[in-house]
């Protein structure tokens, strides 16, 4: 056998199933931090996979990854293009009952337009990383192999954003 028949095959059924499984959640996180869940990261998700399975042939196991990533980042963009010219407004339609006092349900509801103001707020960069870093729990490490930056980076990047957040909250905690 020659040393290409020895490397792996994301054409293989195993191979493409081990690249599933490790990257497939990372991806969905990625793109839910950066793009949010009305833009349906998990519909991204598997279309980026079927593109990386129809392209099998011409993609090597080492750079699958960055494949996906690059694919589904793409598909996202070109995604919330279309939703731009669609332009559909939707109101959620509220609950018909609640045991909260309306004081509570009238400060929650400020509150919660408050941080999804300042969280806006923050840059792309800052709010991805931010976010996977507070809602998935990621460390500063996994963060940074991630998106390809300096562990520093991310380390600037979420105290960044934790101030910012906090100016904008005017709390002590977050």
């Amino acid at each position: 056998m020659n040393a290409i028949e020895k490397e792996p095959d994301v054409c293989k059924e195993q191979v493409f199933r081990q690249i599933f499984q490790a990257v497939s959640r990372d991806l969905y996180n990625f793109l839910y931090y950066k793009y949010g869940e009305n833009n349906h990261p998990e519909d991204i998700v598997q279309a980026a996979f079927e593109k990386l399975w129809k392209n099998c042939i011409q993609v090597l196991p080492e750079k699958a990854k960055s494949y996906v990533f690059t694919v589904a980042n793409n598909e996202m963009l070109n995604s919330i293009s279309r939703q731009k010219t669609v332009l559909s407004y939707k109101q959620q339609k509220p609950k018909d009952y609640t045991i909260e006092t309306p004081e509570y349900l009238m400060e929650e509801k400020e509150y919660m337009d408050r941080l999804q103001e300042a969280l806006e707020s923050l840059t792309e960069d800052q709010r991805s990383t931010f976010l996977m870093n507070r809602v998935e729990g990621k460390t500063h490490q996994e963060i940074a192999d991630l998106l390809g930056i300096s562990r520093k980076a991310v380390e600037k990047r979420i105290y960044t954003s934790l101030h910012l957040l906090r100016e904008k909250l005017k709390t002590k905690k977050i």
